[in-house]
């Protein structure tokens, strides 16, 4: 059968299983269809994400998961600050009053990538699955980021990059869910980009055989229906053969690594008037070549 090109994770309505397929058609926005309630195609996959084998046998989407699961996932490696209008224009304000931060946009870009992590229990599923806002966070400053999700598709160190997307498997939508005021608090960023859900992956995991070149892509995000984030890869500070290469030095990348690797300007924070996401909102990343993450905001209630 056909190459693995446009990989799914889902449970199917044939017998309710999770499982790995290959979109039949992959011209459609499969977040979007999903969300529409649209059937949905694949030919099921025997393996792992890292070594598919796509078969004949073609199953029909009962819903749609993160293209990468906790299993397969061993690290979520994030950036900060890395397009170059988000950084000017805002972030360097995070540990200013308000009053400040504009004065505080002008000052340098970082001279290397600027590293956070998030534990496994972050990754999220595309809708119907939502994004859980913890009471802790409930005080008007949740907010979203769009960003282009990577996956490494094969152990390495010492990566230089000119073989750097050698190491890739391909490339799916994230959204770096934040708790701004827990951001704030700190000049560590972990905790405050790390609670349960805050890192939804989908809807699928586009291979780098349709995306050789990962700084050509337009990315979205767009919440209750207005665009509030819209920019292009090629405006990263660090592209993703620098984000692998640096990252790699001295550290094993492992097959199944995820970057998420930097958002560009629009966060709801620094929006006038503010922006933040609301009890059953809806919001979503849309990313050229790949299509829409889309999920919906919960607020705990416990």
């Amino acid at each position: 059968m056909t190459k693995a090109t446009h990989i799914i994770r889902f449970i199917a309505n044939e017998d309710s299983r999770i499982h790995l397929g290959q979109l039949v058609d992959t011209s459609r926005d499969v977040g979007l269809d999903t969300f529409d309630g649209k059937k949905v195609e694949a030919y099921l996959i025997n393996g792992s994400i890292f070594a598919p084998e796509v078969t004949s046998v073609v199953y029909s989407v009962k819903q749609l998961l993160s293209p990468v699961s906790t299993e397969d996932c061993n690290y979520i490696r994030c950036l900060g600050l890395n397009y170059k209008d988000h950084a000017n224009v805002s972030s360097f304000s995070l540990f200013a009053d308000n009053a400040n931060y504009q004065q505080e946009a002008n000052m340098a870009l970082p001279k290397a990538p600027i590293l956070f992590t998030k534990p496994r229990t972050a990754l999220a599923d595309p809708y119907p699955a939502v994004i859980p806002v913890p009471k802790a966070a409930q005080d008007g400053t949740s907010d979203y980021e769009a960003e282009l999700c990577v996956v490494i598709g094969k152990t390495g160190r010492d990566i230089p990059e000119d073989k750097a997307l050698d190491y890739v498997l391909g490339y799916t939508c994230s959204n770096d869910v934040s708790a701004r005021t827990m951001q704030m608090l700190t000049t560590q960023w972990s905790f405050s980009k790390g609670l349960d859900g805050s890192c939804p992956l989908g809807p699928v995991l586009v291979t780098k055989d349709v995306i050789p070149d990962p700084q050509t892509l337009d990315i979205k995000a767009i919440y209750n229906g207005q665009t509030v984030q819209d920019g292009n890869t090629k405006n990263m500070i660090f592209d993703i053969k620098k984000q692998i290469s640096y990252l790699s030095q001295g550290t094993t990348l492992e097959a199944g690594t995820i970057f998420l690797t930097g958002t560009p300007a629009g966060i709801g924070f620094f929006r006038q008037p503010r922006v933040v996401l609301e009890d059953k909102g809806d919001i979503r990343v849309e990313i050229e070549k790949i299509g829409t993450l889309i999920n919906k905001v919960h607020y705990e209630q416990w």
